[in-house]
């Protein structure tokens, strides 16, 4: 497993019952994970001092209870600067756990430019989100293209590139559907070295194209392989489909990509460290690629 264990703003003090405790910098949250099916006795006092809750409905979807929350605030992981909000359906704005992908792909872009400083690194970030991934790849050095279906993550991963000094970074900022993007990007001729996909379970583009993984994700890494460079460097897929174990990414990738790049691929379930136990939280699952 890979784990995120570089935070210093960040950490999961407990986890139990559905739930898992956070503090995001100074300000302690609860909310729902599907993974924690284990009921332990909530001893951390951040339980009872939390400073906000979301409760999940039993309809479905659920409700924040903000009990001493600013609307805004800010972490930091390494030299990197990220604005949080809560906002529906549980979500602060980042994932945590990516940091240690964040790690591997900022380490290969690195080396790349340290054996050439002259070469123009390329990364095409797909459902980029809230730009965790994109400001990562920034400042590691490379030029960067953000794509997401909404405007407004777009907006928010923009102000977490400024937040983190990359206000005049080469990122190229696109509200678009991925796969309509990456189609319109082959018949423009344009390659990468490196893509990063977050992909959702579920989802609809801008115009209300349906993405389900399941259907999607096999010839969505196959039609990417068409933007890669010559000589790519590095190939991420994440998941937070329970479906989508690491062995399957693997085949997928492996049957994709090695077979035309060569290279290799390592799959496993990424994590975050828990506190209170010493244990380690599964938070999905990631194949990499490298050449």
């Amino acid at each position: 497993m890979w784990i995120a264990n570089q935070w210093k703003d960040y950490e999961v003090l407990d986890c139990s019952n559905g739930e898992k405790l956070e503090r995001w910098g100074k300000y302690t949250l609860v909310r729902p994970d599907p993974q924690v099916i284990w009921d332990t006795p909530k001893k951390e006092k951040g339980w009872r001092h939390k400073n906000a809750h979301y409760h999940r409905s039993k309809k479905g979807g659920g409700e924040w209870e903000f009990i001493d929350l600013p609307q805004q605030w800010q972490i930091h992981y390494k030299e990197l600067t990220f604005n949080l909000q809560p906002f529906s359906f549980k979500h602060t704005g980042l994932f945590p756990e990516q940091a240690t992908n964040w790690d591997w792909f900022s380490e290969l872009i690195k080396d790349k430019k340290k054996q050439n400083s002259n070469r123009e690194i390329k990364v095409l970030n797909l459902f980029a989100y809230t730009g965790g991934a994109t400001v990562a790849a920034a400042k590691a050095g490379a030029h960067v293209t953000h794509v997401d279906a909404s405007k407004g993550m777009v907006t928010w991963a923009k102000e977490n590139a400024i937040s983190s000094g990359l206000q005049e970074a080469p990122i190229r900022w696109i509200v678009d559907d991925c796969v309509k993007f990456v189609e319109r990007e082959i018949r423009r001729g344009k390659k990468y070295d490196g893509i990063i996909m977050d992909p959702p379970s579920y989802g609809r583009g801008p115009k209300g194209e349906i993405w389900k993984i399941e259907e999607k994700i096999h010839p969505f890494i196959s039609l990417c392989t068409q933007v890669l460079s010559d000589n790519p460097i590095f190939y991420l897929v994440n998941s937070y489909t329970t479906g989508l174990q690491p062995a399957v990414i693997s085949y997928m990738m492996n049957t994709e990509i090695v077979s035309r790049f060569g290279g290799s691929v390592i799959a496993d379930e990424i994590g975050l460290p828990v506190t209170s136990s010493g244990l380690v939280l599964p938070c999905g699952s990631s194949g990499r690629w490298s050449k």
